[in-house]
């Protein structure tokens, strides 16, 4: 009897160790990525194996229709947001499958949550989040869609179920999945954000490259210690673990070993847009050559070694964090956009495979490929330092009309304190004019994004109603703030077609009725004749048109419209005292 017992309890010890097994470690070739419905089965039973230090939390809906799940890890087995802050801890937030073609982190970060809780290992000053699976919608859309790479047998399809690409939707947050992250970001204010992906582009050596936060567009606060400490800290952990990193970037003229020019993660990705606030970012890239089972083995390591120096040094990023936060908010001058400076070169050892040409047995022509017989290690340029192309000075506050209601939303949504107006006024600020911009013919990521915006500012007096908001630039936000509101911002708001309504006229005036009034005005306002005589002897197109000319004097006179290309958030320039809410 004594016998059978035991063998019933080592059955059921074993069936318990083998319900632990992800997807992936099951599959034969290890050659498998979970689906979606096995990451939430799997989550599910884990954690009614470890209740107390595992906390599934689903938040809002996504495009597709199912809830973003967050993964929450806590060793003092606390689960309130609010607490964690109180007591000092630090919170380390990572994403999966943002592009489910490239889903090592899902199931490495399957491993780990299960080695942490079975192993008791579970950092004491760190709360974990990890979102399961980001892109639900294109994880179920399951296929091979990704023809050039190496691995997994299937998987999901890189846009969501609207066809967007998530990691192009974080500041402009036209998906529901991007509005749930965002509240997982502002509920639990992880101090560093972690990234997972598959990366394209050239063969060379490396498992993985890294993308941190560029430099000179991170907190300068962050970025002296992320440069100094953190990143090598990582990159000699994952050269021990036998998974030796370089910088992701992409090759200065095609081919890697001519150099390569650091990746610039501006606000629409997801490591650009936690930057705004003042959150440490990274981003894994793991070779899509290579097995499949060696990049999920390198996310696995990466995460690790990120929790372990999170604790290590939990104290002092929360001193950096919140330094951060105090400077910003007192910052006067923010940087709009950014170019890579070619005139500063490092340089960085390199392992990759010598490049050849050959027939295409397609077109018959040369085709570039990588020879893997041929490995090489060279001294190669980097280029690792963005100069800034355009700035503003923050003004006192920003004036947004309540008619602006995504604004105002995604503003609340993203932690942004807003007063309102308790009263119809009229105020004077500084209104900007839409001198001019560039719009392709083709719309990207659903949007027809502005570039080249030129700006004519203009101290006005401006009515505004009840209700409208005020954000004064006072806050750790205010990167956010000011990174969305100025028009000339490379993810600006306006850049994303937030506003384009008041880049059309709404008036205008019957021809042979205006010719009596145009004469009249030209008459009694002589500034009006000689703007229009000046305009006639630069353009003789215009001094050949009459239509052209009575436009030009309906333009320039005071029936034309004042919000005609009128950018309608105000700037207050001055500490006015305003009657608000």
């Amino acid at each position: 009897m004594k016998i059978v017992f035991a063998a019933l309890i080592a059955c059921s010890i074993a069936l318990s160790a083998q319900a632990q097994l992800t997807p992936f470690e099951l599959s034969k070739d290890k050659n498998y990525t979970a689906t979606y419905a096995q990451v939430i089965d799997y989550y599910q039973k884990l954690n009614k194996l470890y209740p107390q230090q595992m906390k599934l939390i689903n938040y809002g809906t996504t495009d597709v229709g199912k809830p973003l799940t967050l993964v929450v890890l806590s060793k003092d087995k606390i689960f309130d947001p609010a607490v964690i802050k109180k007591q000092n801890k630090r919170v380390l937030l990572i994403n999966n499958g943002i592009h489910p073609g490239e889903p090592e982190g899902i199931d490495a970060s399957m491993m780990l949550v299960r080695d942490l809780l079975k192993n008791n290992t579970l950092p004491k000053d760190v709360v974990i989040c990890l979102i399961a699976l980001y892109n639900i919608d294109g994880n179920l859309n399951r296929g091979l869609s990704r023809v050039s790479q190496n691995g997994p047998s299937a998987y999901g399809f890189r846009g969501n179920y609207r066809n967007l690409d998530l990691n192009r939707d974080f500041i402009k947050a036209d998906s529901r999945n991007a509005l749930a992250f965002t509240q997982i970001l502002t509920t639990w204010k992880p101090e560093i954000f972690l990234d997972n992906h598959t990366s394209d582009g050239a063969d060379y050596q490396y498992v993985m490259t890294l993308i941190e936060t560029q430099k000179e567009k991170q907190n300068p606060i962050l970025a002296d210690y992320t440069t100094e400490t953190l990143t090598p800290y990582l990159y000699s952990k994952m050269k021990k673990s036998g998974y030796e990193m370089i910088p992701y970037g992409a090759g200065e003229e095609g081919l890697p070993d001519s150099g390569i020019v650091s990746f610039l993660e501006t606000p629409r990705f997801a490591t650009g847009f936690t930057a705004q606030h003042n959150i440490i970012s990274y981003i894994t890239e793991t070779h899509m050559l290579k097995p499949f089972d060696k990049r999920v083995y390198a996310t696995y390591d990466f995460m690790q070694h990120l929790i372990e120096i999170n604790q290590r040094d939990a104290k002092l990023i929360g001193e950096l964090k919140r330094k951060a936060d105090e400077q910003v908010t007192s910052q006067k001058t923010f940087a709009l956009s950014w170019a890579v400076d070619k005139s500063k070169v490092d340089t960085i050892t390199f392992k990759g495979y010598e490049a050849g040409y050959k027939t295409s047995g397609v077109s018959g022509l040369p085709r570039l490929y990588y020879d893997r017989d041929k490995p090489y290690t060279k001294t190669i340029k980097y280029f690792n330092t963005y100069k800034v192309t355009a700035t503003a000075d923050k003004p006192v506050a920003y004036v947004i009309p309540q008619a602006w209601g995504k604004v105002v939303d995604l503003f609340k949504l993203n932690g942004v304190q807003m007063k309102q107006l308790a009263h119809d006024t009229t105020l004077n600020l500084q209104m900007y004019y839409i001198a001019d911009l560039k719009t392709p013919a083709r719309p990207f990521e659903g949007h027809y994004l502005h570039t080249g915006v030129k700006l004519n500012p203009v101290d006005m007096p401006v009515k505004f109603y009840t209700g409208d908001y005020v954000v004064y630039t006072n806050q750790p936000i205010n990167r956010y703030i000011v990174e969305t509101l100025e028009p000339q911002g490379v993810d600006s708001f306006f850049a994303w077609n937030f506003f384009d309504s008041v880049l059309g006229e709404k008036e205008y005036f019957s021809d042979y009725v205006f010719e009596d009034i145009a004469a009249d005005l030209l008459k009694k306002d002589p500034s009006i004749r000689q703007k229009l005589d000046d305009a006639k002897a630069k353009d003789p197109q215009l001094a050949n048109n009459a239509g052209a000319q009575l436009f030009f004097v309906y333009r320039n006179s005071p029936y034309f419209e004042k919000t005609f290309m009128r950018y309608p958030v105000g700037r207050l320039l001055t500490n006015t005292k305003l009657d608000l809410k």
